[in-house]
């Protein structure tokens, strides 16, 4: 093979990618003949079936010709070829030398593990929230000392709703105003980072119209800097005023997904949980 086109080959990441991809997929499962292929995987003009694009122009992005795809084209074939989110990603990098816009994907469950990860974690509370601060799990630590979220409808499950609407939420934080100014800002810069703008309007409109505090604090327009860590006391109605220092951690693969553990800050502090807990469990 001559030495240009070797150099040409190798400059032309996109179409290596594509390739290696087209050729991953099996014709069977999406409906297509098997018949005589030279290759595995599905035929060029069957990614740009199911892309909805011309067969000649995916052909020259797998060829290195035609200049660069669009956004819009790159999403089509993502969805083509099945490309998970960082696969997604790594498509956009190649072809446009940019990640893609984020796109809010709501959530309302974990995964076994995950959930296997936060049982683990007792006596500390943990929880995992999304973007939009809604609570899609919780140990029996959390159910304990935060609040029981498999007694409260789904749409209810949301940290929002709980700080501003719920009497006993509000009466165990210590400090409520300046838990309030946190939780508000936090919950601004998650939401503009995941790109849940949309998603938010109808709870902050809700927020708006129960809560003058909320109000207040959102219009302010405070955005509070990502906090991996702090220091919470919670005036619990059983087992009185528990300090509990909190640590906020990304799950892996999943941006819309953030885990809150709350570990005891004494040993004194962690008996009490496990004791509250024994209690409610016999």
């Amino acid at each position: 093979m001559p030495q240009e086109t070797v150099s040409k080959q190798a400059a032309n990441k996109l179409g290596t990618f594509l390739r290696d991809r087209r050729m991953r997929l099996d014709p069977v499962a999406f409906g297509f003949a098997t018949g005589r292929r030279r290759t595995r995987g599905l035929r060029r003009e069957e990614v740009a079936q199911r892309a909805n694009i011309s067969p000649t122009w995916y052909t020259w992005l797998e060829q290195g010709r035609g200049g660069a795809p669009s956004a819009d084209v790159l999403n089509r074939i993502a969805a083509g070829l099945m490309l998970t989110e960082p696969e997604r990603e790594h498509l956009f990098m190649l072809g446009l030398g940019r990640p893609p816009e984020v796109r809010y994907r709501n959530v309302d469950s974990v995964t076994p593990r995950l959930q296997r990860v936060l049982d683990a974690l007792d006596p500390s509370p943990a929880i995992i929230k999304t973007a939009t601060w809604d609570v899609v799990a919780w140990n029996r630590a959390a159910a304990a000392m935060l609040t029981d979220y498999s007694k409260l409808p789904r749409e209810q499950r949301n940290i929002l709703r709980l700080m501003f609407g719920n009497p006993r939420v509000r009466d165990a934080q210590d400090d409520w105003q300046s838990v309030a100014r946190f939780v508000v800002g936090s919950f601004r810069a998650d939401a503009t980072r995941a790109g849940a703008g949309a998603e938010i309007t109808q709870l902050v409109e809700e927020l708006c119209r129960i809560s003058p505090e909320f109000e207040a604090l959102w219009r302010d327009s405070d955005i509070v800097p990502a906090h991996g860590e702090g220091v919470k006391r919670l005036r619990h109605p059983e087992i009185g005023l528990i300090e509990l220092e909190f640590s906020v951690f990304a799950v892996d693969g999943r941006p819309e997904l953030g885990m809150i553990v709350y570990n005891p800050a004494t040993p004194a502090d962690a008996e009490r949980i496990q004791s509250l807990i024994a209690s409610r469990s016999g």
